[in-house]
This record gives structure tokens, sequence and C-alpha cells, in this order.
């Protein structure tokens, strides 16, 4: 795969399997049984394998041992957000916990009643943070993003587990989600949006990116850009079994244009790919 698809992959049995145990056997066995499956896919997944391990070894300098036992980490980890997201649509998320370095700097943007523009990537798991902090710092949070999963997954999700908890913003081809956006922000509301990848076709800029020039999608910055909102960049990784790091950046509360936000947010996206590089769950040539 040399660019993303804009598809969540994944098999209907494979959701089925998970929700069971985890409903019938708990988070535990859920997390043991992943074991098993993400070695598998270690040894026969040879396109995200090896997107991840020119990643580590070309950008990250990270020697070829070590860059394969990361892969591997890598794998499990990105198994174990996908059962804590479906644990919190089953309503199972009593074990969890998480810490949120700037957690001051949200409560300031609800406060300031314009909403807020949350930039993020997919590094962690931004959506068992966004229910982490549901209720916590606002009742509502808006996730922007392609309604391309696969259907029949989609729809088992929604059937066994009630659906997400947050309000989607599809992005559609007539413009409809800027106006949904809009129309949070005067309600006060968060507004995420993952700022990492870009479709072919779509607009995007060439930016450095850990000394390489890669593209990333011009949508999110522009949206930054254009609204009377402060912006700021979130990420939430994992930090334990059961716990999760929440940090956000000092607001933009300024006018700037899309690709000055867009320089500041790779700085920032860097510093966690190499605090957390394990959680880089880009599974594609991202230089290309």
């Amino acid at each position: 795969m040399n660019r993303w698809d804009g598809k969540t992959k994944g098999s209907l049995t494979g959701y089925k399997i998970f929700l069971f145990f985890i409903n019938s056997l708990g988070l535990d066995f859920a997390y043991l049984l992943l074991r098993i499956v993400t070695f598998y896919y270690f040894l026969f997944a040879a396109r995200p394998k090896r997107a991840l391990l020119d990643f580590y070894q070309k950008t990250l300098r990270i020697s070829g041992a070590k860059a394969k036992k990361l892969i591997r980490r890598n794998f499990y980890i990105f198994g174990q957000t996908l059962v804590d997201r479906a644990a919190f649509l089953l309503g199972k998320d009593e074990k969890y916990s998480h810490t949120f370095q700037n957690e001051q700097y949200l409560i300031d943007m609800r406060d300031g009643g314009k909403g807020g523009i949350l930039l993020s990537a997919h590094l962690g798991n931004w959506e068992t943070a966004g229910n982490l902090l549901k209720g916590r710092i606002t009742p509502t949070i808006n996730i922007v993003m392609l309604d391309a999963e696969v259907e029949n997954i989609k729809k088992y999700m929604d059937l066994s587990t009630g659906g997400s908890r947050f309000k989607v913003i599809a992005i559609k081809n007539d413009l409809s989600h800027i106006i949904a956006i809009r129309n949070a922000l005067v309600n006060n509301e968060f507004v995420a949006i993952h700022s990492d990848r870009y479709m072919e076709g779509a607009k995007f800029m060439e930016l450095d990116f850990f000394g390489q020039k890669a593209k990333f999608p011009y949508g999110p910055f522009l949206i930054a850009s254009k609204f009377d909102a402060p912006v700021t960049f979130v990420f939430a990784a994992k930090n334990g079994k059961y716990s999760y790091h929440l940090s956000a950046t000092l607001p933009i509360t300024t006018k700037m244009k899309p690709e000055e936000i867009a320089q500041l947010y790779v700085a920032e996206l860097e510093k966690k790919v190499r605090e957390y590089p394990e959680q880089w769950f880009n599974y594609f040539n991202f230089f290309q």
C-alpha cells in the first residue's frame, strides 16, 4: 500500500470475535488473544511491516533488530487501541485511567465560548482519549472523518455497541461538513480532526518532516485558519496497559495562514513520534 485509501481495515469475523471475548471473558483475555493475532500479522502482513521497517530504519535511524521488535510492539498496541475503543462502546471502561498534560488549555478554550479545533494524528488513540474527556471538559466532541469504513463492519459495531459516543462530521463532496463544523463551534463544542493523512486527489502541502518532504492534507489547516476558534494540537498515547497520556499545546488564538499552522503541527508531531515511535499507525510509505 503506497497511499492511504480512506478505509479502516479489518474483517467482520475479527470484530465479532473480539466483541464476544470482551463481553464474555473480559479485557485481560482479549489482550492475551491479541498477542496471537498480532504475531500472525507480524509474520504475514508484508506491506505494513515493510512500510514501518522503512520508517523506523531510514527516518528514525533505529537499527534492524530493534526496528523489528518495535514493529511487533506497534502491531500489538494498535490491536490494543481497537480493543480499548470497543470496550468503551460496550461500557466496560472502569479499568481505564489517564493523565492530561496541559488539560487547563482545553478548559480555557471551553470557557472562552468559541469552541475549539483539536488537530491530532494517527498516533496513539484519540477516540478513546475523547471518551475519557467526554463529560469532564466538554459534553460534546465532534470528530471530522471520512465515513469510508467497511460498511458491514460499521453496521455490526453500531448494532452491537450502540455506536460511537461522539458526534461524527462526515467529510462530503458538497462541503456540508464545513457548515457542520461552523455550527459546532458556534455551540462552543470541540471539533477534532486528524491532520496527518491526505486522500489521493485531495489538496495537500509538502512539508519537512524528519528532514524529508512529506505530503500533509491542506483541508484541516485551512479550516483551522478560517474559523474564529482557538486551535490546539492534541495527542493521546498509551502509557500503560489500561492508561493513556493526553497532551495539548498552547492554543493558537491569533490569525495564522494554513501553512504556518501546519509547520507548528509538524514540529509537534515529530516530538510525539520520537516519544512514542511504537504508536505510529501509518502503514504506508509516508514520504512517497
